[in-house]
């Protein structure tokens, strides 16, 4: 490397080193343009090149501590070089990184993990570099450095894997092959044994308490009741209208198709347990028993879980030649065993663009061992059907989304071993269709949904073969309505200081969204339509509906938007918070952060102070005097688990400490009769005061119900106090 490039590069790596110690400081204050959003998504594409040329200079540069000492001084120069190349290409790396940390979807430990070993990378490169011409840059010290560096180079790696593929990415396939212990199926619960599974292969990756796509997180069952920003996953008993199997059913080429192209796709086994799960009500502790003996949840989990409802094909038949096998195997084909030491085979076919009957007429040295065909989304024919007959023992044939008709379909009715027959999405018609099912002897399944058969033909179908479980699945009747999700916010904080662009949106394209801030619910005809350009500038409640031609509007949403003028230059906690409700102490009340609410989020607890057996007393001060004339407090409410709004708020203002009077009291109204959880505001307006010294105190509400006196009667009195949970103060 010449000397001005050297100087250059020199110069670059020291702007890199303090930019991105910079960016790591005072990340939480940082907010990234969307201009700049695209070099953080160079992140993934551009860290390969540090981690090798890294590497490679740790390796060259210890070549110098070992044989000829001259031979080896002509890499010394070249591994300084590489050394800050790599160093130069680890700070772009992690500076880019940091940038695409700031998109929705990044959290979690494996997050800060990931970050802070990545700028190690940097930092110990950037130090190697600096000191590797040094004197006391020894034999020991360049060992001990060079295979530290690489052992963060690993660990920082496996932390990507964890947020690009999810936790035990590595290990994956091992652990996928460990056999688990079949749940006895009188013992099976619907979501745990049958559903959970289905979500952790198929979606967890890139949504779980790590990396939340989409702020969306299937790691607990409040997180998928939840939902994410698009809105909830499903309406429990109402799977035509749900949005987890609308994105499950639509093309793979569709950019909001779930999962991702990219991803192993659910099987359709696996798509009519989520829809019948969604049908029957979502529950999430029904055990799979408690079902109907012919509800199709219970015979399609009984046939996974394979227990006594489900029978276990058996094989008359030796294994196939392994090096046939190997020779049908192809980048389109793939041929594995059905299981482990079995002699029946699974037989896949891809690509619609290169798909020929070719492919499978050259199955024939095969065909007494083939038990199992796919060939979904192919274009296979009526005519090829009849190749398909020669697997004489074919258990199960997947031609969903072929271009098959009912005629055709008499051409596998000599398939006597068939059970299994999937014709979703298919072009068989309801006339014959009948008289053609009625040649299967054996038939168990057929999957029917996106085919013109409707939802009354299916039925009679079950009356008639009730044998045959005729699976219906998703289906959306094409001339009726959906119902749109509800309106979304952008807005990172709801609380602010002197103005704020109301942010909404909704991920449909071509809907108007309406609002009011009036408390009135919004219409499509004399409410305003929100646009980009709605400000306010005091605490107001906008109460939101989504409509658009041709689908049922939404339900209507309130946020609420909370302007705090003053925040303090420094706040004290005179009083204790309750052990369980600690949140960030007295730094909680004027953070911006708006708690969340449910006890079964692992999160909600981060955001609410919390007093019960004492008063909340919090000490502001102010180094200049604030004209103070509103006081607001942003509370929960849930009277079933003794969450209350305090009984009074008494604010004290003044010079100092020693120099207040009181202000205002404020006496919330209490709850009347029991109450879901919900978020309340309290406020006390007055006439206007210059104080530089504020005292807050809450006083919790006494528990007054007779049985709850008498079972406390040995206990102090104020054990019998309701909590009371504060997120934010606000002073106006």
């Amino acid at each position: 490397m010449n000397n001005k490039l050297n100087v250059v590069a020199k110069q670059a790596l020291i702007v890199l080193n303090v930019f991105a110690l910079f960016l790591l400081l005072f990340s939480k204050y940082i907010v990234l343009p969307f201009w700049m959003q695209p070099l953080g998504r160079m992140h993934p594409a551009l860290l390969h090149f540090p981690i090798v040329v890294l590497i490679l200079g740790v390796i060259l540069g210890l070549r110098r501590f070992t044989g000829n000492q001259e031979e080896n001084t002509s890499f010394d120069g070249f591994a300084r070089n590489l050394l800050l190349v790599g160093a130069l290409l680890a700070g772009t790396t992690v500076i880019m990184g940091l940038f695409l940390s700031k998109e929705e979807g990044y959290a979690g430990e494996a997050l800060a993990w990931h970050k802070w070993s990545g700028a190690a990378i940097f930092f110990l490169s950037s130090g190697m570099y600096w000191i590797n011409d040094k004197p006391w840059f020894k034999k020991a010290f360049a060992w001990s450095s060079g295979i530290g560096l690489i052992g963060v180079i690993l660990f920082t790696g496996h932390f990507g894997g964890v947020l690009s593929h999810g936790e035990n990415f590595i290990m994956q396939p091992i652990l996928s092959n460990i056999k688990k212990p079949l749940v006895p199926i009188e013992k099976a619960i619907v979501y745990d044994d049958i559903i959970h599974p289905i979500f952790a292969a198929k979606c967890a990756s890139c949504h779980n308490l790590q990396k939340q796509k989409g702020e969306l997180s299937f790691a607990d069952s409040f997180s998928i009741k939840k939902g994410g920003k698009t809105g909830q996953l499903f309406v429990a008993g109402n799977p035509e209208i749900s949005l987890l199997l609308e994105r499950v059913h639509l093309p793979l080429d569709d950019e909001k198709h779930m999962p991702p192209s990219s991803k192993p796709q659910l099987s359709p086994d696996e798509i009519n347990l989520l829809g019948w799960w969604i049908k029957n009500q979502a529950s999430f502790t029904q055990k799979v028993m408690d079902l109907s003996p012919i509800d199709p949840l219970r015979l399609l989990a009984s046939k996974m879980l394979k227990g006594p409802d489900a029978a276990e094909d058996k094989y008359d038949f030796s294994a196939a030649d392994e090096k046939i096998i190997a020779k049908l195997n192809s980048d389109y084909r793939v041929i594995l065993p059905v299981a482990k030491e079995s002699p029946g085979l699974d037989v896949r076919i891809y690509n619609k663009d290169l798909y020929k009957i070719q492919q499978v007429e050259e199955l024939g040295e095969i065909k007494n061992q083939v038990v199992s065909l796919s060939l979904a989304k192919l274009p296979v024919k009526n005519e090829d059907l009849n190749k398909i007959s020669m697997f004489e023992n074919l258990r199960k044939l997947d031609i969903n989304f072929t271009e098959v008709t009912t005629s055709g379909l008499a051409a596998l009715s000599s398939l006597k071993y068939l059970h299994t027959l999937c014709l979703s999405g298919t072009k068989i018609a309801s006339a014959g269709f009948k008289d053609v099912i009625s040649q299967f002897k054996n038939l168990e399944t057929v999957t029917l949904w996106s085919t013109s058969l409707s939802a009354q033909e299916i039925t009679q179908l079950q009356k008639t073969f009730k044998n045959i479980n005729f699976v219906q699945g998703f289906v959306i009747d094409e001339t009726a309505k959906l119902k749109l999700n509800p309106p979304q916010v952008k807005n990172k904080s709801l609380v602010f200081s002197d103005s704020i662009g109301v942010a909404l949106f909704h991920p449909i394209n071509g809907t108007e969204i309406r609002y009011t801030i009036d408390g009135t619910e919004p219409d499509s005809i004399s409410s305003p339509v929100f646009n980009n350009h709605t400000f306010i500038s005091k605490t107001t409640n906008v109460k939101a509906k989504v409509y658009k031609q041709g689908w049922y509007s939404s339900d209507a949403v309130e946020f609420s938007f909370l302007k705090n003028t003053f925040v303090p230059d420094s706040t004290t906690l005179l009083s204790q918070l309750n052990s369980r409700h600690l949140a960030e102490g007295a730094n909680t009340f004027f953070n911006k952060k708006l708690g969340v609410i449910g006890a079964n989020n692992p999160a909600w607890a981060n955001y609410w102070a919390a007093v019960r057996d004492n008063d909340l007393i919090l000490e502001c001060l102010f180094k200049s005097p604030i004209t103070l004339s509103s006081f607001g407090m942003h509370i929960m409410v849930e009277e079933v688990t003794g969450i209350y709004p305090p009984k009074t708020v008494e604010i004290w203002g003044g010079d100092n400490s020693k120099n207040m009077r009181l202000i205002t009291k404020i006496s919330p109204k209490q709850p009347e009769k029991e109450e879901k959880v919900s978020l309340k505001f309290v406020e006390g307006v007055f006439t206007p005061r210059k104080v530089s010294y504020l005292k807050i105190v809450a006083k919790p509400t006494v528990n007054t119900n007779a049985n709850a006196k008498e079972k406390d009667k040995n206990k102090k009195k104020n054990n019998n106090n309701y909590f009371i949970l504060v997120d934010e103060m606000f002073l106006n």
